[in-house]
């Protein structure tokens, strides 16, 4: 629509422009013409002696045609024919012929247009002689320069609505092939980005008009997966984590339900479920704080042995498992919730893998607090000690435990963001040995 709108404008400029200049060429082409014959007049008329003389020549009937010759007020000659329009347009030629001269860069001419039957243009100019004047008026049949000026205003017309109507055309496909890029980058990025696809449109070539479109439709795509991924562990972290308290609810549950149970026995049960709905809703206020993007870690202290000491209580140990906490009384900057996040997937594996011992020592450290997580075990595979920590990678899916591979990556992603780290001492043997690092809270002698 700009492009039509403009392009009528101009050629609405142009238009006039041209008719304008037509109309003043037609008009002058007349004059001309009118010039012409009242020179040729002024020839067969002699003004040397006292009174002016019309001459005979050759060809009268042609000269004589629409031409009057006046001495003064007196008619010497005129074309012939009687008629009720010759009558008039004889009036209008002897008041010419005794008016003064008004046409510009002509001093000596004066002109005018007559609407009769037919438009007239009459011109008067004198005959310049010795002792006498005399004045020659012309008229001249307007209607083919008129119906010219018509024919040339329609075909301008007709030409601008044409040049229009192929602007229209024209730049309505040229913009539809433009865009039609866009259209499919559109239509691809929105598929993409439902499936989560690899695929970006920095890889093929694209016009450099499009170059930034398709980097910034990249970057979204970037962003939307990257969203789609986070969303995912989330979601794992989260079946993960809750997986041990919901176990202990539907195991209460079985065995209150079994036989009846005493009063002091249901109030137990109703206690262990209580404390694993409140795990749950730990776990969960834990993992969404820390998944909220620009979310800092909430400050608190937490005592180390006391916390992992209550962790070891809700884990499902094994009866022949030995789990030994010990330590001097250390604090830590993080809540207690935050620690038992972070030290419950290493010690749920130990418990998991180990023989019959699990110890956990808690020392201070000049940066803060360390805690060894060691047990008995097999260990870590060699060749899966890169991958250790990698999000749903497991060293023997097909062991006989249940899992999805999330425990320790969600273990040192939180101390992470704690600014503490969790690390694994390849080189201990036998059995798995961690190490958790975290940021002191103060130390208590």
């Amino acid at each position: 629509m700009v492009a039509l709108t403009t392009a009528t404008l101009l050629m609405l400029i142009l238009t006039v422009a041209f008719n304008t200049v037509a109309g003043h060429r037609l008009q002058h082409q007349a004059d001309d013409e009118l010039r012409t014959r009242a020179a040729a007049v002024a020839t067969t008329i002699d003004t040397s002696g006292p009174t002016v003389r019309v001459l005979e020549t050759s060809h009268d009937d042609l000269l004589d045609a629409n031409v009057w010759i006046y001495a003064g007020h007196r008619l010497l000659e005129g074309p012939p024919g009687a008629g009720p329009l010759n009558r008039i347009t004889a009036q209008l030629a002897a008041q010419l012929a005794t008016q003064p001269a008004t046409q510009p860069g002509h001093p000596d001419r004066h002109c005018t247009t007559a609407d009769l039957h037919t438009p007239l243009q009459l011109c008067a100019q004198p005959v310049p002689g010795g002792q006498s004047t005399a004045t020659v008026v012309t008229a001249l049949d307007l209607t083919p320069y008129r119906s010219s000026a018509h024919t040339l205003l329609v075909g301008s017309l007709a030409l601008d609505a044409v040049m229009l109507a192929c602007t229209y055309a024209l730049t309505r496909l040229a913009v539809g092939r433009a865009l039609r890029p866009v259209r499919t980058m559109t239509d691809q990025a929105a598929e993409w980005s439902a499936v989560a696809s690899e695929e970006r449109f920095g890889s093929t070539r694209h016009p450099a008009e499009l170059a930034a479109l398709g980097a910034s439709l990249d970057s979204i795509l970037d962003r939307i997966r990257s969203l789609l991924r986070h969303e995912q562990q989330l979601t794992g972290e989260l079946s993960h984590e809750l997986r041990t308290p919901l176990s202990r609810i539907i195991a209460e549950l079985d065995w209150w339900g079994t036989r009846p149970r005493t009063a002091a026995q249901t109030r137990a049960t109703h206690q262990v479920i209580g404390d694993a709905a409140e795990s749950m809703r730990t776990i969960c206020d834990t993992l969404l704080a820390d998944a909220r993007e620009h979310t800092p870690t909430a400050p608190g202290i937490a005592e180390v042995v006391p916390t992992l000491r209550r962790l070891t209580e809700l884990l499902d140990v094994p009866t022949h498992l030995t789990i030994t906490v010990e330590g001097p009384h250390l604090t830590t900057g993080i809540p207690p919730a935050r620690l038992e996040r972070i030290a419950s997937p290493l010690l749920t594996n130990a418990c998991r893998y180990a023989r019959s011992t699990v110890t956990v020592h808690a020392h201070p450290t000049p940066d803060g607090v360390r805690l060894d997580v060691i047990d008995d075990g097999p260990g870590v595979p060699t060749e899966f000690t890169a991958h250790l920590f990698e999000p749903g990678r497991r060293a023997n899916p097909d062991d006989g435990h249940t899992g999805a591979g999330l425990g320790l990556p969600l273990a040192r992603r939180l101390a992470r963001s704690a600014g503490g780290e969790v690390s694994y001492d390849a080189g201990h043997a036998p059995g798995a040995w961690f190490v958790i690092t975290l940021p002191p809270g103060g130390v208590t002698p």
